[in-house]
């Protein structure tokens, strides 16, 4: 019984936690990107690789006249490890060109494969093994004793565990590295924290070790669910870069195809109907077991409706657009509105094609703009403020922004009356027209798409890099942080803010 609510528990953790993990969007909360790595890194725990390792290793500090200084330093030790890793990710990547991370198709391709390789492993077809060498030549530097045997026993643990921990690892890494130099460090310290925290509380308090269950099979389905969430998961990459390029490889009804099949192949095994190359024969299907299969069908049934143009507004930016829907379009499915991006529908409030608009759209039937030039003129004739919007395809917040709170009737009605509305995408490959190519004055770089050109004015006019990100503007004055009519807001799904926030431009202006 006990095994059974240790396993249960845990295991719904990591399942809710990664059913809601934002995927590759630098407007993601850093407490909220440290909690889902925190969950990660206790997931982390209960792989084979690792479980078995605990009792081993805190018996060490149990027989060391200093032992509880001696697990603490451990404990700090691997947390030091992994937060280098970060780091090292965080300097080489995170900073260098956050946009190109987010959206280039090679980085995501990169992405996308590596996890598909991860997800792979975790399901058993091969395993990730570091060179046999180096984790011996780790083993006996740890031999040593003292505080660097400890860190080196530390250093044995992380490669020791690798082939478990390293597609999480690389999961976090992955997610956090797309254009952000904090968010990898916060992420591998919550992950080391969670890996740590056991390791040193079970040498201080040993008789804890009583009451954890027994290693078996179910390690290896732990690894298993895990791995399937991994593929479910790199299909977010695959969906980014389709929508910033216009592939429509991974239109809506293909994704979600896909998210069914995988999840129902995570169920069927859960009960027992499909056996992988590691498990054990299952003869008795467990409480825990039956209970995340019924969750996982569960999800299923939730999606199916969205193959025949259900808008599964609980996915908001999950899934690709509504206009991604090749069978029933975006009129079809969200009351007449046009969807979120993509069906390249939109018009100006006079009724013409906005230039720039190839591929682009506006949500909930707005009529605006995509060139800045182009609204500024509109709204110095019309004598209204300007909304401008920094977004993305790719960019899961702005989805949920436009789904959670530009649909709310009172915000929607301010938008159309109160403001001519300018959307900004700062990931779209399209070509500049060649008259309008310039070199930037940020970087020096040659700027010669509609994205660049976007991205390079909101960071040289407005100090950010980051989407969403609106901005209040009056037309009648050179654009610059300090001309706006309030203060820029980011994510924030606080419809009576950003109302707030839409109120306070009208009446300055």
């Amino acid at each position: 019984m006990r095994k059974t609510l240790f396993i249960f528990s845990l295991l719904l953790i990591c399942f809710s936690a990664s059913a809601q993990t934002p995927v590759p969007v630098v407007e993601d909360s850093l407490f909220s990107f440290f909690i889902q790595a925190f969950l990660a890194g206790t997931v982390a725990l209960l792989t084979p690789c690792v479980y078995p390792i605990i009792p081993m290793t805190v018996s060490f500090f149990t027989k060391q006249k200093s032992g509880i200084s001696l697990a603490l330093i451990y404990g700090l030790s691997i947390i030091g490890i992994y937060l280098l890793f970060g780091t090292v990710i965080a300097y080489f990547f995170g900073q260098a060109a956050p946009n190109f991370f987010s959206t280039h198709w090679l980085p995501n391709v990169i992405f996308f494969v590596t996890f598909v390789f991860f997800g792979l492993s975790f399901l058993g077809w091969f395993e990730i093994v570091l060179p046999s060498s180096l984790v011996n030549k780790m083993d006996a530097q740890a031999d040593r004793g003292g505080l660097i045997g400890v860190f080196f026993m530390a250093f044995t643990l992380v490669l020791v565990s690798f082939s478990c921990t390293g597609p999480i690892v690389g999961t976090i890494l992955g997610l956090g590295s797309q254009g952000q130099l904090i968010k990898p460090i916060v992420g591998m310290f919550g992950f080391s924290l969670a890996f740590a925290v056991p390791f040193t509380l079970f040498a201080i308090f040993p008789q804890w070790l009583k009451g954890l269950p027994k290693s078996g099979g179910w390690l290896n389905s732990v690894k298993v669910v895990l791995g399937f969430l991994e593929l479910a998961l790199s299909l977010k990459f695959l969906s980014t870069i389709d929508l910033v390029y216009n592939w429509r490889i991974l239109d809506r009804e293909v994704y979600l195809a896909l998210w069914i099949a995988i999840f129902t192949l995570t169920g069927l095994y859960l009960i027992g109907k499909i056996q992988l190359p590691h498990d054990s024969k299952t003869e008795k299907i467990s409480v825990p077991r039956t209970i995340f299969a019924i969750g996982f069908f569960a999800f299923v049934v939730y999606l199916v409706p969205g193959m025949f143009g259900a808008p599964l507004k609980g996915l908001a930016g999950w899934l690709p657009p509504l206009s991604t829907f090749d069978t029933f379009g975006a009129s079809a499915t969200a009351g007449g509105e046009a969807s979120i991006v993509g069906s390249g529908k939109t018009l100006t409030p006079e009724g013409k094609v906005p230039l720039l608009s190839d591929g682009l759209d506006l949500p909930h039937g707005l009529a605006g703009f995509f060139d800045y030039d182009e609204a500024v003129a509109y709204a110095k004739k019309v004598k209204k403020p300007i909304f401008l919007d920094f977004t993305g395809k790719g960019c899961v917040n702005c989805r949920k922004m436009e789904e959670s709170v530009w649909k709310d009737p009172e915000v929607l009605k301010r938008l159309r009356e109160d403001y001519i509305v300018l959307a900004l995408y700062a990931d779209v490959k399209t070509e500049l027209p060649k008259e309008r190519w310039h070199t930037s004055n940020i970087d020096g770089s040659e700027v010669n798409t509609v994205g660049q050109h976007n991205l390079d004015f909101q960071i040289e006019k407005f100090e950010a890099n980051a989407q969403p990100f609106y901005c209040l503007l009056d037309p009648n004055k050179e654009p610059k942080k300090a001309n706006l009519l309030a203060e820029p807001i980011a994510y924030n799904p606080n419809i009576e803010e950003f109302k707030k926030f839409l109120d306070k431009g009208k009446a300055k202006f």
